[in-house]
């Protein structure tokens, strides 16, 4: 599955200045007051200031833009991401059109977990090789390295335990005999099995490959929430 995943310019007035000529003394022979208005003028250094203080209220937004988008591109990199589901395979857990969260710093400190939900690149193999490898892909953790796995009778074993898998779309309608999971690997499927082009179709998922780990779905709001982890903690390793 591709997963895939404003300024108040506040200019001064020009100080202008109106001056008026005083109305004539008067004289034993009354005469006409003459008025006059002189051209108003601006002061230069008025109008110096106010491209100045212009200019510095644009650099101070620029600045402020250039921090946020770099904050963004350090945030989208390494730490998470949202990303959209695009395709139907992991109903019902996640439905076509869902956006999430992607966690990418947990992985730095603990490897993946089984039952985690992953996003991925897709691994270089024959199966995908018509798949781009800017398309990332999500799949739910099923083996980890030492792991040992079969599938029977439309149920997934681990360490022959079987996996009580309440949210998968229905039984397999396929099996695979008994393996252990490599180091550096993942094995991954997605919750709608028979329509899910996950590892029992190409095989294991380098480690390497994984972008983060599906953390939280911010929509749609009715369903929004954490995702959980549903296997049990004695599954985490070989027995």
């Amino acid at each position: 599955m591709s997963v895939p995943p404003a300024q108040d310019q506040n200019l001064p007035e020009s100080a202008n200045q109106l001056d008026r000529a005083s109305p004539s003394p008067q004289t034993s022979q009354p005469s006409p007051t003459l008025e006059t208005n002189q051209t108003p003028s601006t002061s230069p250094n008025s109008s110096t200031s106010g491209l100045g203080k212009l200019w510095q209220q644009v650099r101070e937004n620029l600045q402020i833009v250039v921090v946020a988008l770099v904050l963004a591109f350090l945030l989208r990199t390494f730490v998470a991401e949202p990303r959209y589901i695009p395709s139907d395979s992991m109903i019902p857990t996640l439905e076509v059109g869902d956006r999430l969260v992607v966690d990418k710093v947990s992985y730095a400190f603990h490897p993946p977990q089984p039952g985690d939900i992953v996003v991925f690149n897709p691994p270089d193999v024959p199966e995908l090789a018509a798949i781009s490898k800017d398309h990332a892909f999500i799949k739910r953790v099923i083996g980890v390295p030492g792991q040992e796995i079969r599938i029977t009778q439309g149920r997934v074993y681990v360490n022959n335990q079987p996996l009580t898998e309440d949210y998968l779309a229905s039984p397999m309608r396929y099996q695979l005999a008994s393996f252990v999971v490599p180091e550096g690997q993942i094995f991954v499927l997605g919750d709608n099995r028979n329509y899910s082009n996950d590892s029992h179709v190409w095989g294991f998922l380098p480690a390497e490959n994984i972008i983060g780990r599906a953390w939280f779905r911010f929509f749609p709001f009715d369903r929004l929430g954490f995702l959980p982890r549903p296997f049990p903690k004695n599954l985490d390793s070989k027995s």
